[in-house]
């Protein structure tokens, strides 16, 4: 198996994404470049995936959206972690911490 399938990875969409905005803002396109540089392309995340969790995010106060100019001059929406961000993705880290410890029990070694 050489991708990991979105049903797999879905709860932690949002921890990808937060993870990549703690050192900077960021927007859409240049996230899900790092989504799959991160993962060594084994996981890609779709377009719309992305936006949808941007939106449910922001709706909860975990990220806020801006405007700002690209290089080539078109605006562009760009996101950035807020301190409610933080911590939710710090509640996220110690959930994954123990969700692979349960599921770990239910994996055949070697």
């Amino acid at each position: 198996m050489n991708s990991i399938s979105s049903d797999a990875i879905r709860g932690y969409n949002d921890t990808m994404i937060l993870y990549l905005l703690l050192e900077a803002p960021s927007y859409g396109y240049e996230i899900s470049k790092q989504i799959k540089k991160l993962s060594d392309e084994k996981y890609m995340i779709k377009e719309t995936t992305l936006y949808s969790a941007f939106t449910r995010m922001e709706k909860n106060g975990y990220i806020e959206s801006f405007y700002d100019d690209a290089e080539n001059g078109k605006r562009r929406t760009y996101y950035r972690i807020t301190e409610a961000g933080r911590e939710y993705y710090r509640e996220k880290c110690e959930e994954w911490t123990l969700t692979k410890e349960i599921v770990e029990n239910f994996i055949l070694k070697g």
